[in-house]
């Protein structure tokens, strides 16, 4: 893989991550590829999952691969470890690897009709309520079909990606990122018969925020945040770009959560 042009994310906060990337500057370069973040084949990201979310988010619009290196503490999205990289270049060299992509979700948020904003996600869109300890009253709709009023903390609108992130700790289902779903999980509900729900690829899953005294808000991946005023609505769907991860192991979906989440460790098959 000779000539190549290669983009380098580093978030800076990292302990190490500098530092690493100062070293792969100078293999790059002993490589013959060239570094233009603009005209990049594929970008490297030293950082966490939360690094490689955004890069994600960024670059997927423009088709542009991501390899994540971890600096983080989970690293359940980033691809290797700092101790594999020259390893990783070898692989690079060699193209030997393989494109996933993975599904997106994109979130608009409507007001007195009108929109407001547009973003998208590759975990998650999250609307909560603010500091007050009063619950947030929700209406959830499927295809435009009212599906149920909630009062709860919040509500989770999850990709398989991120069925392993916020949606799982709030006990939405783990799913595997070849599916492509999306998970509707709500938040410490005040009813016994709310409970997450999996709706298929082309459903658009709409979210109207009921009265509510205190701040609700939107969040997406975590990251980027909207506030939220009653009657807003906010439709989820599918996103029409996708993300797209370097992998250069065989490891199976399973396999990196059973060593990240620790899934199954008392489990003798």
């Amino acid at each position: 893989m000779k000539n190549k042009t290669v983009g380098l994310i580093i978030n800076q906060q990292k302990m190490g991550a500098v530092e690493t990337g100062n070293y792969l500057r100078t293999r790059l370069k002993e490589l013959g590829w060239q570094i233009d973040q603009e005209e990049a084949d594929f970008v490297l990201v030293l950082g966490g999952d939360g690094t490689l979310l955004q890069a994600a988010r960024d670059l997927a619009p423009r088709g542009i691969p991501v390899l994540g290196i971890n600096f983080g503490q989970l690293g359940f999205l980033t691809e290797i470890e700092v101790h594999d990289l020259d390893w990783a270049l070898e692989r690079l060299a060699a193209a030997a690897y393989r494109i996933e992509e993975r599904m997106m979700l994109e979130a608009r948020v409507q007001r007195q009709g009108r929109l407001l904003e547009t973003a998208i996600a590759l975990n998650d869109v999250v609307v909560t309520k603010g500091a007050f300890a009063r619950l947030l009253p929700l209406d959830i709709f499927v295809n435009r079909e009212h599906v149920s009023t909630i009062p709860a903390d919040g509500i989770i609108v999850a990709s398989p990606t991120g069925s392993t992130a916020y949606s799982l700790s709030a006990g939405g289902a783990i799913v595997p990122p070849h599916l492509e779903v999306l998970l509707i999980t709500p938040i410490c509900p005040h009813s016994l018969t709310s409970r997450p729900m999996v709706v298929g690829p082309e459903a658009e899953v709409m979210i109207r925020v009921g009265h509510y005294e205190g701040q609700a808000m939107l969040t997406v991946d975590g990251q980027h945040g909207v506030v939220l005023e009653p009657n807003d609505l906010i439709c989820v769907q599918r996103a029409e770009v996708r993300a797209r991860f370097i992998k250069l192991t065989d490891r199976t979906f399973f396999q990196v959560l059973r060593q990240k989440l620790k899934a199954g460790d008392r489990c003798n098959v």
